[in-house]
């Protein structure tokens, strides 16, 4: 049940309990005549007062209501390098002039796909009877959407420790942007498997045991 105050008493309704004498009454008014002023009056108060409410409750909720938030606006948030960085396997090369003996080139491309630039501090290989040099030296740095070509030149210190096969070769290499420092291995693939093979074979192929 909704509403404000009690039920209004029909007209003529009489409270049993409230009756008085009619001499109690102010001078000049009949007991009909304050009934229908009273209950004429007081509807009047009473609309009044629940507008007054309502008006009032009203103001109350939409000042209460809790704004909704405003979407939280955050910066584009910069990719790890390793997630943007693609190393790629070109081709085997002849060593540069003035390399030591037994020493063999190939070529990769290192690109970088999106985000802030991406600089290589170090590139390595696994093996422990190899050395690795690059050109340009490390570090060097590639921007976002281009690539850039390196020449890894290997040089074999140690036949004994160097794989006479190299199944599934992988390069180590260093990346670091703006957010974070990683070392990511690359694995260039069949050909760059094949051709490191090979070029060990021909490098310690006049090895002594």
């Amino acid at each position: 049940m909704s509403g404000i105050g009690p039920p209004e008493p029909g007209e003529g309704t009489r409270a049993w309990d409230d009756r008085q004498p009619d001499d109690a009454l102010p001078a000049g008014r009949t007991r009909t005549a304050l009934a229908a002023w009273y209950v004429r009056h007081r509807r009047i108060a009473l609309a009044l007062a629940a507008a007054a409410v309502l008006l009032g409750g009203g103001g109350y909720l939409y000042a209460t209501r809790p704004q909704q938030p405003h979407p939280e606006r955050r910066p584009a948030q910069v990719p790890y390098p390793a997630q943007v960085v693609d190393v790629t396997y070109l081709d085997a090369r002849p060593p540069p002039a003035g390399a030591p003996p037994r020493s063999f080139s190939f070529a990769v491309l290192v690109s970088v796909a999106s985000g802030p630039p991406v600089t290589v501090t170090r590139v390595s290989q696994p093996y422990a009877g190899l050395s690795l040099t690059t050109e340009p030296p490390a570090p060097f740095r590639t921007r976002a959407d281009s690539a850039r070509k390196i020449t890894i030149t290997m040089h074999v210190t140690d036949c004994e420790k160097a794989p006479r096969s190299a199944g599934l070769p992988f390069l180590d290499v260093t990346l670091r942007n703006t957010r974070a420092i990683q070392t990511q291995s690359f694995i260039p693939g069949a050909r760059y498997a094949q051709d490191l093979s090979h070029a060990l074979e021909v490098a310690c192929s006049n090895r002594t045991r």
